[in-house]
C-alpha cells in the first residue's frame, strides 16, 4: 500500500472505517503480530497492520534511514496520506515508534495504545533473556558474533527462541502460529535487506538511549488518550518500567497482566482487546479522564 509517498506491506481487517486502527509491530517482529488482535477489534474499526521499512515485507526506503526518528518519519508520511485520525497501536521498538508519531503528529492519533513499548532502559538484567546474545546482538560494536549465531539458525528453531523470549508462557503458543512464524522467518532470510534492515534498526535504537536521546521526554508531549499495557513477565522491557511510563503520558492508564510476556497482543489478545475498546467507548464518551 502506497500513502503519502511511503509504500509498506500490510496486513489488513475489514471493519468500520471511522477511526481505522493501525497496528505496528516490533523489532523482531512484522504486521502478522496483530492478526487476532486485530480481529478481535474489527467489528469495531478497520485495522491495518504495517511491516515497517525492511521488515516483513516491505522494502527499506531508499534513504536507508534505520534510526527510531527515520521509521517514525515512514510512518507518519503514511499516515498524513491517509487523511484521518487513527487509533494507533504499538509493541516494543513500534510503541516506541508510535509514541513519537503521537507526539510529532497529535492532529493524526485519535487514540495511542502501547504494549510494552521499548523504553530506554540501561539497566538490563541479562539473567531475564533465554539466550543472552539476544542482547548483545543489539550491541553497535560487540554484536557481530551474536548476530552472525542467531541469523545461522534454523527458522523453527529461531522461532521457538524468539516465543521462549517473548511469552510470559511460552507452552500456550498455537503449534499454527508457531508453523507461521517459523515460515515467515524462512521467506525473510531470503530478503537480501532483511538482516541488515533488524540489525541496523537495533543497533540504532541502543546507540539513541546511550547517547542520552530520551523517549521519556517525547512521552511528555503526547495529547492523545493512551492506554499502556505491559506483561509482569516481560522478560525484554523490564515491568519496573510500566508506572514511570504511564505517568509520563499526561493522559495514560495502565493495565499490568499477571503471567504475562514481551507480547501481550499475541498472549492475551481477548484480554487485550477488552481493554482497547474500552477506552476507544471512554474516549467517546468523554469520560477516559476520570478516576477508574
Amino acid at each position: 500500500m502506497t500513502s503519502g509517498g511511503v509504500t509498506l506491506h500490510v496486513r489488513e481487517t475489514p471493519g468500520p472505517q471511522d477511526t481505522p486502527a493501525v497496528y505496528v509491530h516490533g523489532l523482531s517482529g512484522s504486521a502478522t503480530n496483530w492478526t487476532d488482535l486485530a480481529a478481535l477489534l474489527a467489528t469495531r474499526a478497520a485495522g491495518t497492520a504495517v511491516d515497517l521499512p525492511g521488515f516483513g515485507l516491505s522494502r527499506p526506503l531508499a534513504s536507508q534511514d534505520y534510526t527510531p526518528a527515520g521509521h517514525a518519519d515512514a510512518l507518519l508520511c503514511f499516515l498524513a496520506g491517509r487523511g484521518r485520525p487513527v487509533h494507533l497501536l504499538g509493541n516494543s521498538f513500534g510503541g516506541a515508534v508510535a509514541l513519537t508519531v503521537a507526539a510529532r503528529r497529535p492532529e493524526l492519533v485519535r487514540t495511542l495504545t502501547l504494549v510494552s513499548p521499548a523504553m530506554p532502559d540501561l539497566r538490563p538484567d541479562p539473567r531475564r533473556v533465554s539466550d543472552p546474545r539476544l542482547l548483545l546482538a543489539l550491541l553497535p560494536l560487540i554484536g557481530k558474533r551474536a548476530r552472525a549465531e542467531l541469523a545461522a539458525m534454523d527458522p523453527r528453531t529461531r522461532a521457538e527462541q524468539i516465543v521462549r523470549l517473548c511469552f510470559g508462557d511460552p507452552t500456550i503458543a498455537a503449534e499454527h502460529r508457531m508453523a507461521e512464524a517459523a515460515a515467515e522467518l524462512a521467506a525473510r532470510a531470503r530478503l537480501a535487506w532483511a538482516q541488515e534492515a533488524a540489525e541496523r534498526t537495533g543497533k540504532a535504537m541502543v546507540a539513541g538511549w546511550l547517547r542520552g536521546e530520551s523517549l521519556w521526554s517525547v512521552a511528555a508531549r503526547v495529547q492523545a488518550p493512551t492506554l499502556v499495557v505491559w506483561g509482569e513477565r516481560d522478560r525484554l522491557v523490564a515491568p519496573r518500567l510500566a508506572g514511570r511510563t504511564a505517568a509520563a503520558l499526561r493522559h495514560s492508564r495502565l493495565l499490568v497482566l499477571p503471567g504475562v510476556g514481551h507480547v501481550a497482543q499475541l498472549e492475551a489478545p481477548e484480554t487485550v482487546a477488552r481493554a482497547v475498546a474500552g477506552m476507544w467507548d471512554a474516549v467517546d464518551a468523554g469520560t477516559w479522564e476520570e478516576p477508574g
